[in-house]
């Protein structure tokens, strides 16, 4: 599997959120073909480029592509809301370092100076609910809550604790929250990729439907944001304030809108 031919001068960078925006599982497929078909079109038409800005790992995120039966990759992909990948002739994901490498050392230096911050977070979390932290390779703090309304609690909760804390900051979606540096997540991420291609944040298109993607829909990284019908009511607000567009649709039908509604047929 292996991207479209790269257009000589591309002219607009899209970045679309995957699960719960592109991918929906209960659907079969879980990316609709017609998605795939106005890519192509739109590569065509106003050469651009696309791409995945997923809280996924790399591997995670091609096993989605190996599922949803994609019949050519993205031009990249941005991991777990701060990694970006670049595929190579041959379809593989060769991560883009220097953009990697100062985001590590970055986050390792930072996870360091505020591991005593962290450590108490951890005991707050697990005397006040049931939520569990997880420590692993590559991500160094998080945490699952039991529910939603659990998760709001401890964001509501932790917020204070990281006040005086400038670089830390964490992505949430749904149930799941992941610690990090402020400076390194989907947004700062999909302005990474416009920079290699010479191109301003009035020529990037950004949807997303969970709080993860929150900077992604911010008009400092995306000039054309969107939001299917199935957004939290928070990204709906966001993409609101800002001009954007929520669908009527939801998931790749609401993508596949989102496209038409800012880069119509010519």
């Amino acid at each position: 599997m292996k991207t479209l031919s790269l257009p000589p001068s591309p002219n607009a960078v899209l970045s679309f959120d995957f699960d719960g925006t592109l991918h929906d599982p209960a659907s079969a497929p879980p990316v609709p073909s017609g998605f795939f078909e106005t890519i192509r079109r739109l590569r065509e038409d106003h050469h651009a480029l696309w791409g995945i800005n997923t809280g996924r790992s790399m591997a995670h995120m091609v096993e989605g592509f190996l599922e949803s039966r994609f019949p050519f990759l993205p031009d990249w992909v941005v991991a777990r809301e701060r990694e970006i990948y670049l595929p190579n002739a041959m379809g593989r994901w060769i991560p883009h370092a220097p953009w990697n490498q100062r985001c590590e050392q970055e986050i390792h230096g930072l996870f360091k100076r505020v591991r005593k911050l962290l450590a108490r977070i951890r005991h707050e979390i697990e005397e006040h609910t049931g939520a569990q932290w997880m420590e692993m390779e590559g991500e160094p703090a998080g945490l699952i809550s039991r529910t939603e309304e659990e998760m709001e609690w401890i964001v509501e909760r932790i917020a204070p604790m990281i006040s005086d804390e400038p670089h830390l900051a964490w992505q949430r979606n749904s149930i799941y929250l992941r610690f990090g540096h402020r400076d390194f997540q989907k947004g700062s991420s999909l302005s990474e990729i416009a920079r290699l291609h010479q191109l301003p944040p009035a020529r990037c298109f950004a949807m997303g439907d969970s709080h993860n993607d929150m900077e992604m829909l911010d008009p400092a990284h995306a000039g054309m944001t969107a939001c299917p019908a199935n957004a939290v009511g928070e990204i709906r607000e966001k993409v609101t304030a800002h001009g954007g567009l929520i669908t009527r649709g939801v998931h790749g039908a609401g993508v596949i809108e989102a496209l038409e509604h800012y880069f119509p047929q010519v």
